[in-house]
This record gives C-alpha cells, sequence and structure tokens, in this order.
C-alpha cells in the first residue's frame, strides 16, 4: 500500500497529494530558504515529481535561481514547494504545508553555514555546511 499525504496553502486555494513515501526529509538553513519563507530554516521533503499531484488550484512559480524554481500560492503566498532544474523527478514540498505535519520528520540540517547566530539547533541530527551530504536516491 502506498502512503498517502495531503496539504495546501493557508488559504485553501492550493492543494495537493503525495502518493509514496518520501525520499529525503531535511532542514535548510541556506538563505534563499530563509528568504523565501521568512523563517530561520525551512523544513522539506522530497519526493518524485510522479507522486506529487496537485488536486486543487494552481500554484505559482518563480525562477528563484538559475538552479530552481518555487511554488506557492499566488493568492495567500504560502511557500510550498522548490525544484532543481537539473533534476525534474523530483520534487521538495515544504513540511509544514502538510495537513498532518508531524508525519514527517527531518532526518538532518543542510546549509548549517548560512544557520544564523541566534537559531539554537537542540537536536542531535547530522549537519552538513552546504548541500554536500551522503545522498539516498538524489
Amino acid at each position: 500500500m502506498e502512503e498517502v499525504f495531503t496539504g495546501g496553502c493557508l488559504c485553501g486555494a492550493v492543494r495537493y497529494r503525495i502518493t509514496a513515501a518520501p525520499v529525503e526529509a531535511l532542514y535548510c538553513h541556506c538563505r534563499m530558504c530563509q528568504r523565501a519563507h521568512g523563517a530561520p530554516v525551512i523544513a522539506w521533503l522530497t519526493v518524485a515529481l510522479d507522486s506529487f499531484a496537485v488536486t486543487a488550484g494552481s500554484p505559482t512559480a518563480y525562477p528563484s535561481s538559475a538552479k530552481a524554481s518555487r511554488h506557492f500560492c499566488g493568492r495567500c503566498g504560502t511557500p510550498l514547494t522548490w525544484r532543481a532544474t537539473d533534476n525534474p523527478r523530483l520534487v521538495d514540498i515544504s513540511i509544514a504545508t502538510l495537513d498532518n505535519p508531524e508525519a514527517v520528520e527531518p532526518a538532518l540540517h543542510l546549509w548549517t553555514e548560512s544557520q544564523i547566530s541566534w537559531f539554537e539547533i537542540a537536536d542531535h541530527l547530522p549537519r552538513y555546511p552546504t548541500n554536500e551530504r551522503p545522498k539516498a536516491m538524489l
């Protein structure tokens, strides 16, 4: 049986469904994520693109760099996904937008070289100063 997760934006205009277990779940401390979300750290889950479907609404795309596009609700502004241009078979989804964010727990921290000094990490998960880390199926 496949795992099913649902989620969406703050106003409910955009809804999505995930029909597979995440390939990876992590915290990102990079400056782009901090600025895009207005937060010191973002929790992401990664799934195969073919197991992710928008079920209501149409997210707005923003090419945040030459390497990726971010998708968000054009009505309320909720950041939803991140997609690398060089790996179109995967999509990262903001864990906080899941209907049940407790269901997916991050396993590591990335881009800790950009961690904001007043943000203290109290867990014992592995930390990587950049994006370089052991990769599962990525």
